[in-house]
Parts: C-alpha cells; sequence; structure tokens
C-alpha cells in the first residue's frame, strides 16, 4: 500500500504535479475527501496561508496532510502579485486575466526579471513543518506554449529559452519552484519514516 499524504487543494493542476513529484505516495485532494469548501486564505504571506490550509486539513481529518501556497514575485513590481497571483485579476479566479493585468503592469519595463516561489506546509502529529523552492527567471512580452497552468506561458526559468508552458511535465518539475520544495519535502520523509509509517494508510 503507497503512503497517503492529504492534500488541502481543489487545483486538479497541482494535484497532478503533486503526484507526479510524490511517486509513492496516493496524494488526495479535497474533493476526494469529499470536502467541497474553500479553505480560507487569510494570510498576508506564503508561508501563513500554506500552514493555514494544512492546519484545517489536518484537524478536521486528523491525520498528516500538507498544503502549498505559491507566487510569482517580480523585480519591477516590488514583489506582487506575489501571495495575491491567484487572484490577481478583478472577478473570479482567471489565469488568462491575470496574466493579462501583468502584461499590462510591466508595459514599457525593461527589467523582467521574477520567481515563482512556493512554500509546502506539512502539519504531522500536530507540529508545523515548512519547505521553500524558488525558480528565479524572467517575463515573456506575450504568451508561449499551452501546457502548464497560471502564469507558465509567461514565465522562462533562468537558463533556458522556452517558457513553463512549452515544457513537458517532468522538465518542468525538475526545474520548478514546487519541485525543489516537494524535493526538501521529500527529504524529511526518508529522515522520517517512521513518522510517516505511523500515518500510512
Amino acid at each position: 500500500m503507497p503512503r497517503k499524504l492529504l492534500f488541502a487543494t481543489h487545483n486538479s493542476h497541482k494535484l497532478q504535479e503533486l503526484r507526479q513529484l510524490l511517486p509513492g505516495f496516493e496524494v488526495l485532494g479535497l474533493e476526494e475527501l469529499g470536502l467541497e469548501e474553500e479553505i480560507p486564505e487569510t494570510g498576508r504571506t506564503l508561508e501563513e496561508n500554506s500552514a493555514i490550509k494544512a492546519k484545517y486539513l489536518a484537524k478536521i481529518k486528523d491525520e498528516a496532510a500538507i498544503a502549498d501556497d505559491s507566487g510569482l514575485e517580480v523585480d519591477a513590481l516590488h514583489g506582487a502579485p506575489g501571495v495575491y497571483s491567484a487572484r490577481y485579476a478583478e472577478g473570479p479566479r482567471s489565469d488568462e486575466a491575470n496574466m493579462e493585468k501583468l502584461l499590462q503592469a510591466l508595459t514599457n519595463e525593461t527589467n523582467r526579471a521574477a520567481q515563482f516561489r512556493t512554500v509546502i506546509s506539512l502539519v504531522i502529529e500536530g507540529e508545523l513543518y515548512q519547505f521553500e523552492g524558488i525558480v528565479r527567471g524572467h517575463l515573456m512580452t506575450k504568451k508561449r506554449g499551452v501546457k502548464g497552468f497560471g502564469y507558465d506561458p509567461l514565465f522562462v526559468p533562468q537558463g533556458f529559452d522556452r517558457t513553463f508552458a512549452e515544457m513537458q511535465a517532468e522538465e518542468k518539475n525538475a526545474l520548478s519552484h514546487r519541485g525543489k520544495a516537494v524535493a526538501k519535502l521529500k527529504t524529511f520523509i526518508d529522515q522520517h519514516p517512521q513518522l510517516f509509517q505511523d500515518h500510512a494508510g
């Protein structure tokens, strides 16, 4: 039986990425756990929001739980949209609207440097552990590629000439902010096997 991790997300793209990055685990999202409500993200940082979601799920299910919060931090915008990346544009959440607003904000801006940052929170036996992943890069002036999600069609990781949306999932995962954070999570799991064996499902 694969070990089980409860993942506090409704985002099918994130869920798919985590399953690819954690092949030895059964990763279950909120919908599979019968939880349809949105967990309020009331924090002002990625660390706070990630912790809020993981603690919420661990408490109601009384099992080990993980959550992530990710943001695009643009140098010319002093780190914006950051923690508000998923709801940067007005109205319902929309990747297209968010990208259009970002492109408008960067009109005539020569500094296109940016980074994706992820914070993954793990709550197990009442303790909180956090793992950060960062990937530097720059933003295109127009969208390229159809893979991925979020701001992927605009973001080119450092050392490459293709956006995340032009890469296969395996290549993106090897470079990405989420991939780096999950690698730290996996190291923690490997170093504490008994802790996770006790919570195997």
